[in-house]
C-alpha cells in the first residue's frame, strides 16, 4: 500500500511539474536580464556622448556655465551608481538609478535647447553630428526600456498567476520592480533634442 501511494505521489508530482512553470520562469528571467543589458548599453552609449558634447560647448564664447555644470554633474550623479545584478530586484535602488537617469535626459535637453541661442554652435558640423548621435540614442533608450518592461510585465504575471504562482513561492521568485515615471507617457517619448521651428518656438 505505501509502495503505491509513494507512486502516485511521485507520479502527482511529475506532473505538477510539467505545469509548474519553473522553465517559463528560467526563460523569462533570462529575458529580463538580457533586456536590461541592452537598456544600460544605451545609458553607457549616451554618458560617452556626452564629453564630447561637453568639450565642443566649451568652445562656444560666453555659453551658460550653470546649464554645462548641470549636466556635468547630472552625468556624475548617474554614472556613480553602481549597477549591479540586486539593482533588478530592488525597488528603491532601481528609483534612484531612473532618478539619476531622468535627471540626466533632463539636464542635456535643456543644454541643447540653449544652444539654439547660440548660431556658431549651430553652424558647428561636429556639434550638429554629436546632436543627431543624441538623438538617436535617446530614441534607443527608449526602445529599450520598453522593451525591458516588456520582459518584466511578462515574468510578473507569470509569478502571480495560479498555480506558477505557487512556483514563485517555493523557489523565491519575486515580483521585479520596473520603470515608473510622474507621467506614464514620458515612458514611451524620448526627449526632445531636435532644433528646428517648432522646438525652437517653445
Amino acid at each position: 500500500m505505501r509502495r503505491l501511494l509513494s507512486a502516485l505521489i511521485a507520479t502527482f508530482a511529475l506532473l505538477a511539474l510539467t505545469g509548474c512553470g519553473y522553465n517559463d520562469f528560467q526563460r523569462l528571467d533570462e529575458q529580463v536580464k538580457a533586456s536590461w543589458a541592452e537598456v544600460l548599453s544605451q545609458y553607457q552609449r549616451r554618458a560617452d556622448l556626452i564629453p564630447n558634447i561637453v568639450n565642443t560647448v566649451k568652445g562656444e564664447a560666453n555659453f551658460e556655465q550653470e546649464t554645462l555644470t548641470r549636466v556635468i554633474e547630472a552625468r556624475s550623479r548617474a554614472t556613480a551608481i553602481q549597477v549591479t545584478p540586486e539593482l533588478l530586484n530592488n525597488p528603491e535602488a532601481l528609483q534612484k538609478f531612473q532618478a539619476a537617469q531622468g535627471e540626466l535626459s533632463g539636464a542635456l535637453s535643456r543644454l541643447l535647447v540653449v544652444t539654439e541661442n547660440y548660431p556658431n554652435l549651430k553652424a558647428n558640423q561636429g556639434f550638429q553630428d554629436l546632436r543627431v548621435q543624441l538623438e538617436g540614442t535617446e530614441n534607443r533608450i527608449t526602445v529599450a526600456r520598453n522593451r525591458y518592461i516588456k520582459a518584466v510585465t511578462d515574468y510578473n504575471v507569470l509569478a502571480r498567476s495560479f498555480p506558477s504562482n505557487l512556483t514563485a513561492m517555493v523557489m523565491g521568485y519575486a515580483v521585479k520592480p520596473s520603470f515608473t515615471v510622474a507621467n506614464e507617457a514620458a515612458i514611451s517619448t524620448a526627449p526632445v533634442v531636435d532644433f528646428g521651428g517648432k522646438a525652437a518656438s517653445k
